[in-house]
Order: structure tokens, then sequence, then C-alpha cells
């Protein structure tokens, strides 16, 4: 990569910040500017740049290197000025591999839903099993904060990092691919091809697949060789996983996909089946992810990190047997919820607040399919909490697992899901 011309750094958040760190450590002296579309950006030695004054910057190529942030588009057109312009774009993770990925073992997990259980999974296998072992990417640190402390890296990519990758991991592993983030991509089927841009990388490399992902038919397509794809687990694990699986904090039949698919991982990287079963037992739920809390004679679940209709699905999976309340809704993504609605009254779920702006299309199909769910359609969070008070005798579990992103409301999931868990307590604690 060229550093002896100017940086730019588009996005200033927590993968921003640990390049610049690296840059200032290998490039001292280099000038490095900052962009962003909207908020703060308070990195420290860099100078800011509006987007606004980037095509003339770019025309008169001020700029050697573009460093984008996971949550900029690929696909905004300024992207394309800079290409034009002969300005090459790459990203935390790419920085990371042209520097330190060389005679290092890397795992790379990707998938729509469960990649972050799988790589939490992979990392407590490997390091109960004595692997000098380090988790990097959407959970643990930025690529560039590991940087090579570590002889076997595993990181968990969302489709924004997948989709300019441009390195190959001895072993590649997709959990399960629905339709997701269609915002950033611009359309479905580029969501799907840049998720599946994991296993489109050049040389030999394994690759493991999740239960959902083994009959999907683009993953099969996008297979190269069916040669890679590591071997299945033989029955006694299987069994042995399904036991620990039963006594531990993994909750639901998609968690327990995520560990044998984690174990199969693990074999292939150096793991041994007693560091699995101890990875297993010491897995530690991930916030906003099936968060159990008990108030009162009431269980309230935060999985708030739900933002696709299949994860709301498996979430409903793991409480099968409750009354359900169940708050779904959030950011527009284009997503599907007709399938969801026919599923709930079978899930348990009798009372549903829908939230703007998905909730309304969720609510239309609910009352079709199953008109004997009260369905509420408060205008945001704190509205559909002191609904469900009004309507407390229906449901034994309050489950917000919204199968949608929190954007239009909140800044992120973390701060829907600390909402919710605010509101049970202040609502819902016995006097």
């Amino acid at each position: 990569m060229p550093f002896d011309a100017p940086v730019l750094l588009y996005g200033a958040g927590r993968e921003a910040l640990s390049t610049r760190a690296f840059l200032a450590a290998r490039h001292p002296d280099l000038p490095v500017f900052v962009t962003t579309d909207s908020g703060t950006a308070d990195l420290p030695g860099t100078t800011f740049i509006a987007p606004a004054e980037l095509p003339a910057a770019f025309a008169e190529r001020r700029f050697g290197l573009i460093v984008k942030s996971p949550g900029v588009s690929l696909y905004k057109p300024v992207f394309e000025l800079a290409r034009q312009a002969g300005i090459p774009v790459t990203s935390n993770l790419n920085l990371w591999a042209q520097t330190y990925r060389n005679g290092r073992q890397v795992i790379a997990i990707t998938g729509t839903k469960g990649k972050s259980t799988t790589a939490t999974l992979t990392h407590l296998m490997l390091t109960h099993s004595g692997v000098d072992a380090g988790l990097a990417g959407n959970v643990g640190l930025a690529p560039l904060e590991i940087a090579d402390r570590h002889q076997t890296v595993i990181l968990e990519l969302s489709s924004y990092q997948t989709a300019d990758m441009a390195f190959a991991p001895d072993i590649a592993a997709l959990t399960n691919l629905y339709p997701e983030h269609v915002d950033w991509h611009g359309s479905v089927e580029r969501y799907y091809a840049d998720k599946l841009h994991l296993l489109a990388q050049p040389g030999e490399f394994s690759i493991a697949l999740g239960t959902p992902a083994q009959t999907n038919p683009r993953v099969l397509a996008a297979l190269r060789d069916p040669a890679q794809l590591l071997p299945p687990l033989a029955a006694d694990t299987v069994a042995a996983i399904t036991a620990a699986s039963s006594t531990s904090r993994l909750k639901g039949a998609h968690n327990l996909d995520n560990a044998k698919l984690a174990a199969q991982i693990a074999l292939a990287a150096g793991g041994t089946l007693d560091g699995i079963l101890a990875g297993i037992a010491a897995f530690q739920p991930l916030p906003h992810r099936l968060e159990e809390h008990r108030i009162g004679d009431l269980v309230f679940v935060d999985d708030s990190i739900s933002t696709t209709p299949e994860a709301t699905k498996a979430a409903l999976a793991a409480y099968r047997g409750h009354r359900i309340a169940l708050i779904a809704g959030g950011h527009e993504r284009e997503q599907d919820y007709g399938e969801l609605a026919g599923l709930l009254a079978g899930a348990g779920v009798t009372t549903l607040a829908c939230l703007p702006v998905t909730g309304a299309r969720l609510a239309e199909a609910t009352r079709k399919a199953a008109p004997q769910i009260t369905v509420l359609t408060p205008p945001d969070l704190d509205s559909a909490m002191r609904a469900l008070v009004e309507h407390r005798a229906q449901f034994d579990a309050v489950l917000l697992s919204p199968g949608a992103p929190s954007y239009n409301q909140f800044k992120n999931f973390e701060e829907r899901g600390r909402r919710f868990i605010e509101l049970a307590q202040a609502l819902f604690t016995p006097a």
C-alpha cells in the first residue's frame, strides 16, 4: 500500500482509531486526514476534511490511500471517484493482512447470524486446548489492534468486511445466509455476493459450513471445490457437544448448531475434544443476545442484537413453553416478515408490540395469520413497555427480539437493549 502521500480515513470509529495508531507507529510523519458523513471525527493527529470537499481533493490526487471504516458503504459514489483518480481504497482488515497475515493461522468466520457466538466459541475452544489464539473483527479487537500478538487469529467478519477482503484465510466458515444490510450493499443479490466473497478468495483453504448453510443453494454454488469442506464431526463428538451444551449457557437449537460448527473449526485448527467441552462450559452469552433478566415472576429477554426475522425465529424457538410478549420492529431494511408472522402463534406469542417502521408490516401480517394474538402498535419502545403493563396477564416472558436494526430510534442495538431493561425494572419490579 502506498504511504508516500497523505492518507484519508473515512469514518472515525474504533477501527479508524486503531488504523490511526498503526500509521502513527509505522509512518509517524505521514499526514492523515479524516472525514465522516455524520457525527464527530475526533481522532488524534488528524486533519478533518468535509465530505463535500472530497471530489475536488480526489481530482487533485491529494491522497495516496483511503482507509474505509466498515460502516461506510463500499458503494458510495465518492469511492468510484477515488478509483477513477487512481486512489486505492482499503480497510483496517486488509492492512492487517498485508502486515501480519504471513506465518499465522487465520480463521475467518462470517454469516448473517451466529458469527459472533461461533467466533467466540472457537476462541474459547482453542485457548482451552492450549492454542495461542486471539479474537478480532466485529467482536474482540479491531484487526490492527491484535497485530501480531497471537499465532492463530480468529476473525469475526461482517459483510461490510468480507466485501473487499483481499486475502485468503486458512479456514473460512459461514454460519448461514439470509437477506440483511440491503441499505449498505444496495441490493439483496449484492449482499449475498459480498458475504460469499469470503469463499471466493484465491488459494487453498478449508471451509466449514453451519447447518443452514449446508443446504443453501447460493452457498453450495459458491464452493469452488467440495474437497475444501472440513470433514463432519464424529457421532460421539456430536453427542459430547450436545451434552455439554445442554448444561451450558448456550440457549436454543441454533446455538447448538453454532457450537458444533465452532468445534469443527477448532478441531481443524489444533483443538482437542477436552478443550472444546471446556470452551462450551466457559461460554458467556454476548451482551444483548438472549440475555435473561428475571424481574418478579417474569422473564425479560434482551435480544436487541436481533436484526433479521431469522434471528427472531431463533429467539422464539429458544423460549418454547412460555407465553411470550414479543417486541419487534425497527429500521427498514426491506425484509420479509410474512413467514415470521405465520410462526408466532405456534411459538407461544400471545402479545405482539410492533415498533416503527417495519413493525407496521409485521402487525398487518400477524393480524391476518393469527387474529388471536393481541397486536399493539406503539410509537416507540417506552410506549410499548407501558402498553404491556396493561396486558400483563397474557404472558410470562417478554422478549425484545426486533428482527430489525435500531437506527430509526436508537444510536445502536446496545442502547435499545439497555433501555428495554431499564423500562422492565421501572415498570415491572414488584412493589
